[in-house]
């Protein structure tokens, strides 16, 4: 394939392509040949070692974050002085040769062209600091780009495609995150959702204006009508997110009444550097082979169909009819923690209905007593205040529920001093017998 490859070095796109006359014909090509200096600059400061390649950048940015317009040698000597002098000349040659610096004879100056400062917007992710995780800088640069150009009158219906097909990505990878079924891959996916929303949610004006001053031009039309569709879609997924993590809390199992569930297991094997030491020596007595010879099976076959066997007995007979005994129907005992909890909500409200926290209905009234699984249960009974099914119930659950009070969780954890709890979640129980006063 070499041999009919083009070598020299200043091939044309169109020798690359079976019809010389597409490349003329496409937009795209169109555009890469218009901006063939820049190109040129790309592959002046791109090619090369590796090293070689970061220097320049490193240096190209260096004189780009410059406030005067101009530097002479020794100007520039002290800004890179930390550069071995053979190094930093050849990459000043190579930024001459590419047309990136101009060095003025007369003043003895040397500054950037024109060309580097629209070489800058090009790189100018590289002059910003990564986002925390590496996995919303796509969406955050391809939104600043739009909504940037947006504001210059310079949107091109190509970047509003590109944006549109990186939110349908992103839908789909959310997609496959649900279908999986896994916790911990549902709340992974959920944490990068919030982000992208809020990152759409910032851009909406702008992604709403777009769409409406596309009118009039066909090709930014469509571009813009399947970027609110794919918004649209992005944003619907919550509701979808809120299903499948309700379905895995359905199907969590809590071990007995520790109020320790499946998930706070896998949690913590996760957290163990080497979980097969658990099986301690349960695998160090392997099983032995027992082997026999053939005709030691027929002797045990031959005993097998001689030996007697007992006459299979014939079925009994159904007993007669009784009478039934008399009995008395009794219900199962609630654990008295709910009673504790529903008496202890209706004192509060007696004495007064300003806002108490989560953590002092859960220890009660004598918090160094407290066990852990009687906590767990009053956290599981929490969410029931206020609950429209629940409060329709009759018996200790349904008058919790009708207690007139509502809790708030937050993402806060606190910190204990107790004998067997080290922390709980922060949380806040809200009056609803009074209305709110907004701040």
């Amino acid at each position: 394939m070499d041999d009919i490859l083009p070598t020299d070095s200043d091939t044309r796109l169109s020798d690359y392509f079976r019809d010389a006359d597409f490349a003329s014909e496409s937009i795209t090509a169109w555009r890469i040949d218009a901006q063939g200096a820049l190109v040129d600059a790309l592959r002046g400061l791109f090619h090369g070692p590796s090293g070689l390649v970061r220097l320049r950048l490193w240096v190209f940015m260096g004189l780009l974050g410059q406030s005067e317009a101009s530097l002479n040698r020794d100007e520039l000597n002290e800004l890179f002085h930390a550069v071995r002098p053979e190094a930093l000349e050849t990459v000043f040659k190579r930024f001459r040769d590419t047309g990136l610096l101009l060095w003025d004879e007369t003043q003895r100056r040397t500054s950037l062209t024109p060309l580097a400062q629209q070489l800058a917007g090009v790189l100018g992710v590289l002059n910003t600091a990564p986002p925390g995780d590496g996995e919303d800088g796509d969406l955050a640069s391809l939104l600043g780009q739009v909504v940037g150009a947006d504001q210059l009158g310079t949107l091109d219906a190509a970047q509003v495609q590109m944006l549109q097909a990186q939110l349908g990505r992103l839908h789909a990878e959310f997609e496959d995150a649900i279908a999986s079924g896994s916790e911990f891959r549902l709340r992974e996916a959920r944490k990068r959702y919030d982000r992208a929303a809020r990152l759409i949610d910032k851009a909406s004006t702008a992604i709403t204006a777009i769409i409406g001053h596309a009118h009039g031009h066909v090709t930014m039309e469509r571009a813009a009508r399947a970027l609110g569709q794919a918004q649209s879609r992005l944003l619907a997924m919550a509701s979808q997110f809120n299903r499948a993590l309700q379905q895995v809390d359905r199907e969590r199992v809590t071990l007995g009444t520790t109020g320790i569930t499946s998930t706070d297991v896998k949690r913590w094997l996760q957290t163990l550097a080497s979980p097969e030491h658990l099986l301690q020596d349960a695998l160090s007595h392997p099983v032995g082979l027992v082997a026999l010879a053939p005709h030691e099976l027929l002797d045990v076959t031959e005993a097998e169909f001689e030996r007697d066997r007992p006459t299979a007995s014939l079925p009994d007979a159904l007993p007669e009819s009784q009478v039934a005994p008399v009995g008395e129907l009794s219900a199962v005992a609630l654990p008295q923690a709910l009673a504790d909890l529903s008496e202890l909500l209706a004192a509060w409200h007696a004495d007064t209905p300003s806002p108490r926290t989560a953590v002092d209905a859960l220890l009660g009234e004598v918090p160094q007593d407290a066990a852990y699984a009687e906590v767990a249960y009053k956290a599981q009974l929490l969410p029931l205040l206020g609950d429209a099914q629940a409060c329709l119930l009759p018996g200790a659950t349904g008058d919790l529920a009708r207690q007139p009070w509502r809790v708030e969780w937050s993402t806060d954890f606190l910190t204990l001093d107790h004998p067997t709890l080290a922390g709980v979640s922060a949380g806040q129980l809200l009056s609803t017998a009074t209305p709110e006063k907004s701040e």
